[in-house]
């Protein structure tokens, strides 16, 4: 390579530099998107409207840990670290190395952890930090276009992991995220929010005492179950 040829590259470094820095996290979200458009929910961020009437249902005082799938840039994050007690905890999953760095860069508050990884990993992410439910999850995942058999994954996991009273909460542009929800949320509240680009469905899939107990019931009768059938593979003929 020719010293012609070594100077327009790094000309072209750091022209590439200079606008990521003018464009800010703008910039960076949008590199995200251009790099996996299936697993970015949005070419913009959520407007403010969206976040607050998203945040609007949580109970603050009793959220120990709050965890966010699909953070981008960031957007949601300020905005529920300023609302979280001191001593509380917010973990967010993404699977792009780009957002998860530019989070660990900018986001400094200590009560904030980023971590790479899939969202239907959260119970072994989350208990790998101390953790062994959260009080509710949010999630701006693309239900819709995301490869066959994630999207039931995520909600099954969600499901698992959320503690009685918790809440999953959901906004997308298309309502089919509610479909998903359903397979283990019984109780669903839903919005509307018109002032973001484009106008955005918000669910609350909510985890109620009923729903946990019949979980308990449920996994106790699968463990009988199973050491029933060790019990008897194991017993002489």
């Amino acid at each position: 390579m020719t010293g012609t040829q070594l100077a327009r590259q790094s000309l072209a470094r750091r022209a590439k530099r200079s606008v990521e820095q003018a464009l800010g996290p703008w910039g960076v979200f949008f590199k995200g998107f251009v790099q996996h458009p299936v697993m970015v929910g949005s070419i913009i961020p959520s407007s403010r409207f969206t976040i607050n009437r998203m945040l609007s249902r949580v109970d603050w005082q009793r959220c120990d840990l709050f965890v966010e799938y699909g953070p981008g840039v960031g957007t949601f994050c300020q905005p529920v670290l300023d609302r979280m007690k001191r001593d509380a905890r917010l973990i967010v999953i993404d699977t792009n190395p780009l957002y998860i760095d530019y989070l660990n860069r900018t986001v400094t508050d200590g009560r904030f952890t980023a971590v790479l990884g899939s969202a239907a990993d959260v119970q072994e992410i989350i208990a790998a930090r101390g953790h062994e439910g959260a009080d509710y999850i949010l999630s701006g995942l693309p239900f819709s276009t995301l490869p066959d058999g994630v999207g039931p994954a995520i909600v099954d996991a969600t499901h698992e992991v959320l503690r009685a009273g918790g809440a999953f909460l959901v906004y997308q542009f298309s309502a089919r995220a509610r479909s998903f929800m359903a397979r283990r949320f019984s109780r669903i509240e839903s919005d509307f929010e018109p002032l973001n680009v484009l106008p955005c469905r918000l669910f609350w899939g909510w985890k109620d005492q009923a729903d946990a107990s019949q979980h308990s019931l449920h996994d106790g009768a699968h463990a009988s179950g199973r050491i029933g059938m060790h019990a008897r593979a194991g017993a002489p003929a």
